[in-house]
């Protein structure tokens, strides 16, 4: 019988992280997909910054999640060789579901808005930290 060691991968090391297109590996390094940061930028600022196009309006994650589960939902249905019977419409039903929950949390962006809106009126109170 194998060891414990044997069952399961050796860790990561930060050099061996793939990031996805569009993320950037390091966020410390102010890149944000095409867009950048400024370092002199508030933290708020940048995390906003960071967030913004994972939950943009039109592209952002759960729009593509619910696209992708209207497709499998979709794809599920035409198929030909899987049989039609009430457990597979559940199935599909429940996928349906889930994708209008996730169009839903499109408007996670204008959460997105309000705190930069605070943030800004924050600073525009305060001053930035340079300026006291």
């Amino acid at each position: 019988m194998p060891g414990p060691a044997a069952d399961h991968p050796p860790p990561l090391k930060e050099s061996d992280a793939r990031p996805h297109p569009g993320i950037p590996a390091h966020p410390d390094r102010n890149a944000v997909g095409r867009h950048r940061v400024p370092a002199r930028e508030s933290r708020p600022r940048r995390s906003l910054a960071l967030v913004e196009p994972l939950l943009d309006e039109y592209t952002g994650l759960p729009v593509q999640l619910a696209d992708t589960l209207r497709a499998l939902a979709r794809t599920i249905q035409e198929h030909q060789a899987i049989p039609r019977t009430a457990h597979l419409n559940l199935l599909i039903a429940e996928l349906r579901s889930a994708a209008w929950e996730q169009t839903d949390q499109h408007t996670l962006h204008y959460v997105l808005d309000e705190l930069r809106a605070l943030h800004d009126d924050a600073e525009s109170e305060q001053g930035c930290s340079r300026c006291r």
